[in-house]
Formats: C-alpha cells, structure tokens, sequence
C-alpha cells in the first residue's frame, strides 16, 4: 500500500487532535456494536461495516465547512457519524425501527439526512458517482460555493459510469471531489487481480482532472489532502483523492474474508492502526493522559450503547408507511422561487 508521504503534517490544536480520536473512536465503537446486533439478528439483511477505514471520512470532514455535500456506497455508517447525523437514528435504522433516519425502511444501505447534507447510502456500485455530480453541478449553477464528495471504492472505479462522469465533470469544471476509498479489496479481489492500473487516481488525466494518493491511514495526512483538494474544487472544478486505507472485516458481515491471511490483518492492525496512531501522537505530545483517553472511550461507548438500546425500544415501522415517501411532496424550485 505504497503512498506518497506528506512531507509535513498540518498544524492541529491539541483540542483538533483530540477530536479526531473522539469522532474515529466512536465509528469504531458503533460499528463493532452493530456487528454485535446483526449477530443477534437485530440487523437484517446486509451490513457493511467501516472498521479500519475511521481516518479517511475523519480526515476529509475535518476539511470541509458547514453546506459541502457528500454522497456514498454502502459503507456509509461512518460517514454518517462523521457528518455530525445523530448514532440514535443510524442504529434505529440498522435495525429497521421507526426511530431510523428513514423511518426504519431503508436498512442499512439507504439512509439521508438532509439536515447534514448527506445525500446516501447507495447499494448499487458506483451508481452514486453520477449523483454526486449532480449534487456538485446544482451547486454550481446556484453559485453559493459548496463542494461536494463523492465516494466510492476502488472496486467501483472500474464502471463505466465513473468515467463518463469524470468527462462531464470535467467540461463542466464541477466542484466536486471524487474519493476512492481503495481498501483494497472489491468485495473479495484484491486490486491486483481487478485492477489494471496500480495508482487509480492517475486515471483521471485522461479528462484532465488532477488528483493524488493519500495514505489513508493517517488522519492528519487525509486533512492535508482534503484541504488541497476542496481549495482546487471551489475554484477549478474536478479533484481525485484516492485514498489507500484497509477495512479489517470483511466486505459484509456474510464475509469470512479467506482470501486474505490473518497475518495480514493483524499487521495492518498492530502497526497501521489509524485510531492508535493519533493515540499515540496524543499521549506522546502530552496532551492527553491515559486517564484522559480511558474517560473518552467510556464516553463513547456509553453513547453507543445507549444508540443500542434506542434502537431496541424504537417501534417498528406501522404498515401504513409501505405507502409514504414513494412521489415527492416538495419541489425545491418552487420553494425558491
């Protein structure tokens, strides 16, 4: 997983790093939780879960302000969490409860909040990519001056529609901002085998759409990059990141994930671990005390376990909602206008 190193880390407060740990914990702790509710049968259906790749949706929403977008796959728990969308209502919907983001009818897959401008949760691969110009281009044609991230993983880049979008976004000079979340894997083939190019990124220049690798490990390296990239969308349209991370479980929970060892897991585990490195940074910087981080991790784990037992109590959907949300009751242009 070779990645061009930052040749400097960018200036984070005591109180910024500390955050970082906070937010990435609390993905990994509510993503482990709800691997514990699919294995109790709470959760149906598929369940794809974040751990390992914390620091790249960390790192990317420490770049972005208040009205940027951002539209994904399936994996999409965590970036629900690091949006700011409250674990109650993600957990609810895991769990197909009244009390979810979709009223308990969208699982897993497809959950929105309009609020944090978080548009999916999408179950067709790379079928975002293309909504994730869109999303980019109304922006474009109102002027108000967001971006958009658009991400997906590197099993995704090799669709075709990927490709058509980077041409249109491109002519357009959209302000939008695709991320190739390469955990290396497309479900169970390694890059290797699906891949044919080893840096995906560079596959961009062909519509004239600069880009870079990021070593997705490493939140304060993905912040450096995001900024980068979102200060070149604002202005100049297009931008790629692909940004090379590893997810420790495997594609769904239905997974055994044997075409990989566990020595290499456990490898990227002891010494990749994206939560233990900025740990590391906290406690060797002084900044914070083990005392320090054990009171987090307990304040995180209380708001997961309580987003468990929301879930829990939260009625299931009445069958009346089968007939809700199917036409749209407002159109935004009128509103507008």
């Amino acid at each position: 997983m070779a990645v061009k190193k930052s040749s400097k880390k960018p200036n984070v407060s005591a109180e910024e790093l500390t955050n970082y740990y906070r937010d990435m914990l609390l993905i990994r702790r509510f993503e482990e939780k709800a691997g514990q509710l699919y294995g109790m049968g709470l959760i149906g259906g598929f369940c794809h879960l974040y751990i390992g790749q914390e620091a790249v949706v960390v790192g990317l929403e420490a770049a972005a302000e208040e009205g940027d977008k951002r539209v994904t796959s399936y994996r999409d728990h965590g970036h629900m969490l690091a949006c700011g969308m409250d674990p109650n209502g993600v957990m609810a919907e895991l769990t197909g409860r009244e009390g979810g983001y979709s009223k308990g009818k969208g699982g897993s897959m497809h959950m929105f909040s309009k609020e944090k401008h978080f548009y999916g949760g999408h179950g067709i691969v790379a079928a975002q990519v293309p909504l994730g110009a869109g999303l980019a281009f109304a922006d474009q044609y109102k002027g108000n001056g967001r971006v958009t991230f658009t991400y997906f993983g590197d099993g995704a880049a090799n669709q075709g529609q990927v490709y058509e979008t980077f041409n249109m976004a491109a002519l357009w000079k959209l302000p939008v901002i695709f991320v190739i979340e390469n955990n290396q894997y497309a479900m169970g083939t390694s890059q290797q085998r699906s891949t044919s190019s080893a840096e995906i990124w560079e596959r961009g220049k062909a519509f004239g759409i600069p880009g870079e690798a990021v070593d997705g490990m490493d939140v304060l390296a993905v912040k450096e990059a995001g900024q980068k990239a979102v200060a070149h969308a604002r202005e100049n349209g297009p931008y790629i990141l692909e940004i090379k991370t590893y997810r420790y479980r495997g594609h769904s929970m239905s997974d055994p994930a044997k075409y990989r060892t566990r020595e290499e897991v456990q490898k990227m585990r002891d010494e990749r671990d994206p939560i233990e490195s900025v740990r590391t940074l906290l406690l060797e910087g002084n900044h914070a005390s083990e005392d320090d981080l054990k009171a987090i991790d307990k304040e995180i784990k209380k708001i997961v376990n309580e987003s468990a037992d929301f879930a829990k109590e939260s009625p299931e959907p009445a069958l009346e909602e089968l007939w809700t949300d199917i036409y749209a009751t407002e159109v935004p242009q009128e509103a507008e206008a």
